[in-house]
């Protein structure tokens, strides 16, 4: 059975005996120098007690060593009980009176000389229309929430409603499944209950491969939710190319003088023929591309060249992805966007808006675990989907994006919460910015 044995002991063991040698004695097994009780992280007096302990081992080994037959010509000192070494006057720790005073200072970027182009969406009766209030996005002369150049306008939220009953992760569905049969009464919920600043009515039911509903009745839809909810709208079709443009135009008609975002016009679509619609009925475009900022310049410039869409009627959509990778990409070329236009490129120079809506897209939002029997545990999906929300919106606020498609009212609530507490308002609350270390989101 093995035993533990310290040094000082083998030595005891010889005591008052004339040994000069010992033969054929072996001595096995790890030797271990217990230093517990010194304390973690650098310190003089652990430095000066780990070099007592090490002296008392080199005493014990000559001892031994002299045992065992072999000469040991040089004494070993006795060890002082360890003190603390003296510390020099240069190196020690510098009192709070004796730290240097500094003073934080945000400085104007010289570069950014222009301002983000503000566009408004929504027509009270003042300006022809029926909504009860208008929407304001862009108008920075920075990125987001600077403190030398405040937001004109906060950023706005909009919700999604669908014109048919679809299949939704469960952790949206079950807030939205008493009213996904109507989209008026969606549009209600989002806005009463919810708080949305707009709404968004994608009418999907017109794609040819799901129901091919036609334009005219898809427009008695954006009729209905006019009539429920007297915040700005936007309206968008089902992505099909060959249906979207008539789609868009019929609704767009029916909407005249309400100043919505029609959403959207891309280089894979014809564009020219929303851009028409949008000209003749009083409405906003929402120029969409793919992660492209060159694709950006170019769609943007046809709009206001070739369709003679004013500039206060030109939103950005340059495409959210939102899964790892991809949500990178999506700031990046958000960010890009924002500084290009603030450094003078009159080409780039509108508002953002973000399809945060598909973070839901990401299996890892939505589906109870991992496919993978290997992978970690994914946590509870109630939780994981609106957060994956909430971190895709909060990323590109920052990047400069003024306006969020969203679908899960936690995501929203979070999401509004944290940018207006930035932007120095939320709602109607004064917010004081400059204590933002210290506030409660």
């Amino acid at each position: 059975m093995a035993k533990k044995v310290k040094l000082s002991e083998i030595t005891d063991m010889f005591k008052g005996m004339d040994v000069t040698s010992l033969e054929g004695v072996t001595i096995e097994g790890d030797i271990e120098i217990d230093l517990s009780g010194l304390g973690g992280g650098f310190d003089p007096m652990l430095a000066a007690l780990i070099g007592q302990e090490s002296a008392v081992l080199a005493q014990h080994f000559s001892r031994l060593a002299g045992m065992f037959g072999y000469p040991v010509g040089i004494g070993v000192p006795a060890v002082a009980p360890a003190t603390a070494p003296a510390i020099s006057p240069a190196l020690a720790a510098p009192k709070l009176k004796d730290l240097i005073p500094a003073k934080f200072d945000v400085a104007n970027i010289a570069e950014w000389t222009t301002q983000i182009q503000e566009v408004p969406i929504g027509n009270t009766s003042a300006d022809g229309g029926t909504r009860g209030k208008r929407v304001l996005l862009g108008g920075e002369k920075a990125l987001p929430f600077y403190f030398d150049a405040p937001m004109p306008n906060r950023n706005q939220v909009t919700i999604d409603v669908f014109d048919m009953r679809i299949g939704l992760a469960k952790a949206v569905k079950e807030n939205y499944d008493d009213v996904m049969d109507s989209p008026g009464e969606w549009a209600k919920k989002n806005v009463e209950k919810f708080n949305a600043d707009m709404i968004t009515i994608h009418l999907i039911s017109t794609d040819p491969l799901i129901k091919d509903t036609p334009a005219k009745e898809a427009a008695k839809t954006v009729e209905e939710v006019l009539q429920a909810v007297d915040v700005p709208i936007a309206i968008g079709g089902s992505g099909n190319p060959q249906k979207d443009p008539e789609v868009l135009a019929r609704a767009a008609e029916v909407a005249e003088g309400e100043r919505c975002l029609l959403a959207s016009a891309s280089l894979n679509l014809d564009y020219a023929a929303i851009a028409e619609a949008a000209l003749k009925y009083d409405h906003d475009v929402l120029s969409w591309t793919q992660l492209d900022m060159n694709s950006q310049k170019e769609l943007n410039r046809k709009l206001m060249k070739q369709c003679n869409v004013p500039r206060d009627r030109i939103i950005m959509d340059p495409t959210t992805a939102a899964l790892g990778y991809g949500l990178d990409y999506a700031y990046t070329n958000m960010e890009r966007i924002r500084l290009a236009a603030l450094m003078g490129d009159d080409e780039l120079t509108f508002p953002m808006s973000s399809g945060t809506t598909n973070a839901w897209g990401a299996r890892e939002s939505w589906m109870v675990s991992s496919p993978l029997k290997e992978d970690s545990d994914w946590g509870p999906r109630e939780y994981r989907g609106p957060i994956w929300e909430i971190v895709t919106g909060l990323s590109l606020a920052i990047a400069g994006n003024d306006l969020f498609m969203m679908m899960h009212p936690t995501s929203v609530a979070v999401l509004k919460q944290i940018t207006q507490t930035l932007f120095g308002m939320i709602e109607t609350e004064q917010v004081d910015i400059a204590k933002w270390i210290g506030a409660e989101v």
